[in-house]
This record gives C-alpha cells, sequence and structure tokens, in this order.
C-alpha cells in the first residue's frame, strides 16, 4: 500500500519545470508514496481551498515544489514605505504553495520544500518553518546530485512513515 503524500505544485509548468517535477515523483514512487494534488490526481466537488484540506487530511506528509510562475524584470517592494527598495528580475510562486504550505503546516504533517532559483518569501523563506528549503532539482540531473536528493527523501519519508502508523 503506498502512503498519500500532498504535492504542491502549479497545474502548467514549462518542460524543464516538468522535468524537475517528473524527478521528485520518481523519488516519491521509489519510497511507495503516493502523490496527490487538486487538479491532477484529486478534482474538487466543493470550493477548492476546502478541498485542499479533505485532500491534505488524508496524507501523512507534504512536498512543496516552488516553481516560478510570474516573472516580472522589475519591481518595487514596500512601495510607499520607508522600506521601499527597487528590484530586478522579480519571480514569484503560485500563492497556492503558501496556502496549502500552511494547510500542511498546520496539520503536523512532514514537510519537503524544494524552489527554483529566485523563488522568496512565505514558506521559500528559511527559517519560516523548521524544515530546510531545497534547491529544486534540474534536467539533465547528474549522478552525484541524485545520492543527494535520495538521502534527503529517505530522511523526511521515515517521517511521513512515522506520521502514518501513528
Amino acid at each position: 500500500m503506498r502512503i498519500p503524500v500532498f504535492v504542491s505544485c502549479p497545474t502548467t509548468l514549462s518542460t524543464k519545470q516538468d522535468a524537475a517535477r517528473n524527478l521528485i515523483l520518481a523519488e516519491l514512487n521509489n519510497y511507495e508514496l503516493e502523490p496527490r494534488a487538486l487538479g491532477r490526481s484529486d478534482y474538487p466537488t466543493d470550493y477548492p481551498l476546502r478541498e485542499v484540506l479533505v485532500i491534505a487530511k488524508h496524507c501523512s506528509g507534504g512536498v512543496i515544489l516552488g516553481f516560478e510562475i510570474f516573472q516580472t524584470p522589475s519591481g518595487v517592494w514596500r512601495r510607499g514605505t520607508p522600506e521601499s527598495e527597487k528590484a530586478s528580475d522579480v519571480r514569484f510562486p503560485t500563492p497556492w504553495n503558501h496556502l496549502e504550505a500552511g494547510i500542511l503546516f498546520s496539520l503536523g504533517l512532514p514537510l519537503l520544500v524544494f524552489r527554483e532559483g529566485g523563488i522568496l518569501g512565505g514558506v521559500f523563506d528559511s527559517g519560516v518553518t523548521d524544515v530546510f528549503v531545497h534547491k529544486m532539482p534540474t534536467v539533465p540531473f547528474p549522478p552525484a546530485s541524485q545520492k543527494g536528493l535520495s538521502q534527503v527523501f529517505l530522511k523526511w519519508q521515515s517521517k511521513v512513515r512515522e506520521h502514518y502508523y501513528k
């Protein structure tokens, strides 16, 4: 029997992003974990945020995939305040990453967080949770990096199994 884990990820991805997602899904499969996600494995019968909670309650862990869904060449952080600051090459993940991570965290589920380069803020900031934020794997994926990724999943999946068998 495969243990369900919630995967927070945008539905529409670039080819490169989808390849990275597939690397993560392959690791889940290696540890007999079943990815569950709104709009991929599960479809809402109620409003989407409620469905996330319903799905998450049946999971024993969560994976947050912080892929860029919006990029702007320039912008201003905290505009109109004394801390106003110009920024360039600003990248944003889906806001659902933050919502879903909050739900998973509040349920006490073990989290595994990955982010693409340039993704910051919320759950992707270091020290926000007790979880280390990992760099998103890229394809081609060097064999030396595979061992490190597998070790990350090995540690995390032990916590997922502990939660599942409680």
